[in-house]
C-alpha cells in the first residue's frame, strides 16, 4: 500500500477484532464442552489490543465473564458500558474499594486485612461485595498460603452471614500450565481441591477456576466451572508445540516508508557503523523504532515485510528509525512495511521476535502500547469491509469524562446491577 492507496500513520497497531471473536469464540466452545464459561482477561489495556473494544468482541463471541488486574481497569470497563461480571484481583493496601463494589466489579482476596478494606468498600455504598477468595496453591505471588485460609474462609463466611458479601468463587492461578504434565500442575490442583473442600465445610457453595489459556488448552480435566484465557484471546499461542487450535494473531505492527535512497558499497549504516553496504543497493527508511516499540535488541537480527517480501533491517535499530536493504527492487515512498503481524503473508510474527529476544509474545504486544503509535481496530462484523475505527479519540474523551466525574457520578453510570446486563454484558 503506498500513499496514493490511503494513507494510515507513521506507525500504527491494528488490532483485528474478527481475529478475537474467531479465538473466543473456539476458547468458549472448548470450555463449554467441559461445562465451564469463560472469562476473557483484557488486563494492560487488553494485551496491548484495547481493553474496552476487546472486552466488547469477547463478549459478543461467547465470553460471559471479563477479568482485569487493577480496579481503574475495572471501572473503565463500566464507564464504556460493560455490564458483564468483571473480576479485579491486584490491589494495593489503601485502595478505596467503594467505586468499585458500587459498579458490581468482582473483588478477589487473599488476606484478611484485604477482606476487611474490601468490607468497609461495601458498608460505604451499602451493598454487598462480590468475593473470590484466592488460594496460593504453588505460584508464590498473591494468594492466602494455606495455613491462613481458614481462617480468610471463616471471615468471608461470617461476612455473607451478615449480608456484607457473596462469596462467589474459590480461584488459584498455576506455575506451569504450558507444561501440563508438569508434576506441579496435579500438585497445585490437589491444594486447589483441598482449599474447595475448606470451603464447602464453611457452608460456602462458590464457584471454581484456575485454569489459564494453557490449561484451557491442554487440561480439560481444570476448567471446572469457569477459565480464564488472557494470551490465546489475541491469538497468540501458549503451548505452540501442542498445536496451534485454530488460533489467530489479532495485532499487526506497520509503518511506512518515509525515504529512499541509493547508496553505493562500502557506506556504513546507522549508528556504530555496525554494517557496511557490500554493493550498491537501495536503502529504505522506515521512521519507527525503539520509543515505538522496536526493541533495539533486534538490531542485525530482524526483518520486515516490504513490497512483497521480506527484508533484513540493516545497521543498529534507532530511537526513531530503522533502515531496510531493498537490494535492487523498486521501493516507494510511502508505502506499507510489515514489522509483525499474524504471518499470513509470510511476514515476521510477535512470536519470532519473541524467539529472537529470548522473551515471549506477551512481552512484545504488551509493549505496544506506545504515545506515537496509533492503534486501530479493524471489524468486518462492526463497519464492513474496509471499516476502520481509531481508538485514540475514545480513549481521550473517556478519560475526560472520568477527570470531571466524581465518585457519585462514576458509580451511576457504572452499568451496576445484574438486572442490567445485556445477553452480550454491554449495554445498549
Amino acid at each position: 500500500m503506498t500513499a496514493q492507496d490511503g494513507a494510515f500513520p507513521r506507525a500504527e497497531v491494528v488490532v483485528d477484532l474478527d481475529a478475537v471473536r474467531h479465538n473466543v469464540g473456539l476458547l468458549a466452545d472448548r470450555a463449554n464442552r467441559s461445562g465451564a464459561r469463560t472469562m476473557v482477561v483484557v488486563k494492560a489495556d487488553g494485551y496491548g489490543h484495547g481493553a474496552v473494544q476487546v472486552a466488547r468482541a469477547a463478549l459478543e463471541a461467547g465470553a460471559s465473564w471479563i477479568g482485569v488486574c487493577h480496579l481503574d481497569e475495572a471501572l473503565a470497563l463500566r464507564r464504556a458500558g460493560v455490564t458483564a461480571p468483571v473480576l479485579s484481583w491486584l490491589h494495593v493496601p489503601d485502595e478505596d474499594f467503594a467505586p468499585a463494589v458500587a459498579a458490581d466489579v468482582d473483588l478477589s482476596v487473599s488476606s484478611l486485612r484485604a477482606l476487611d478494606a474490601v468490607l468497609a468498600g461495601a458498608r460505604a455504598v451499602g451493598r454487598p461485595a462480590r468475593l473470590h477468595l484466592k488460594i496460593d496453591t504453588g505460584l508464590c505471588r498473591n494468594g492466602c498460603p494455606p495455613d491462613h485460609w481458614p481462617e480468610l474462609v471463616a471471615a468471608a463466611a461470617a461476612a455473607q452471614a451478615a449480608g456484607e458479601a457473596e462469596v462467589v468463587a474459590v480461584w488459584s492461578h498455576l506455575a506451569a500450565a504450558d507444561e501440563p504434565n508438569h508434576p506441579s500442575v496435579d500438585a497445585q490442583a490437589e491444594r486447589f481441591a483441598a482449599a474447595y473442600d475448606v470451603a464447602r465445610a464453611a457452608g460456602l457453595t462458590p464457584i471454581r477456576h484456575i485454569s489459564n489459556s494453557a490449561a484451557l488448552l491442554t487440561r480439560p480435566d481444570l476448567h471446572f466451572d469457569l477459565v480464564r484465557p488472557g494470551v490465546a484471546a489475541y491469538g497468540l499461542n501458549p503451548v505452540p508445540w501442542a498445536g496451534d487450535f485454530g488460533l489467530r494473531p489479532a495485532m499487526t505492527f506497520r509503518a511506512r516508508v518515509a525515504f529512499v535512497k541509493r547508496v553505493p558499497a562500502g557506506e556504513a549504516v546507522s549508528y556504530g557503523r555496525t554494517w557496511v553496504t557490500p554493493k550498491d543497493t537501495t536503502l529504505a527508511l522506515v521512521p519507527t523504532g525503539y520509543a515505538d516499540g522496536v526493541p533495539r535488541a533486534l538490531s542485525g537480527r530482524m526483518e520486515v515485510w516490504l513490497a512483497g517480501r521480506r527484508r533484513p533491517v540493516v545497521g543498529r535499530v534507532c530511537m526513531d528509525q530503522i533502515v531496510v536493504d531493498c537490494g535492487d527492487d523498486p521501493v516507494a515512498e510511502g508505502e506499507e512495511v510489515v514489522l509483525f503481524g499474524p504471518g499470513d503473508r509470510g511476514e515476521p510474527t510477535a512470536q519470532e521476535w519473541a524467539d529472537t529476544l529470548g522473551t515471549i509474545h506477551y512481552e512484545i504486544v504488551t509493549g505496544m502500547v506506545r504515545p506515537r503509535v496509533v492503534r486501530t481496530t479493524t471489524s468486518r462484523a462492526d463497519q464492513g469491509d474496509r471499516a476502520e475505527q481509531t481508538d485514540r479519540a475514545e480513549q481521550t474523551d473517556r478519560a475526560s469524562q472520568a477527570e470531571q466525574a466524581g465518585p457519585a457520578d462514576q458509580a451511576e453510570r457504572a452499568g451496576r446491577g445484574q438486572d442490567r446486563r445485556t445477553p452480550t454484558g454491554v449495554s445498549s
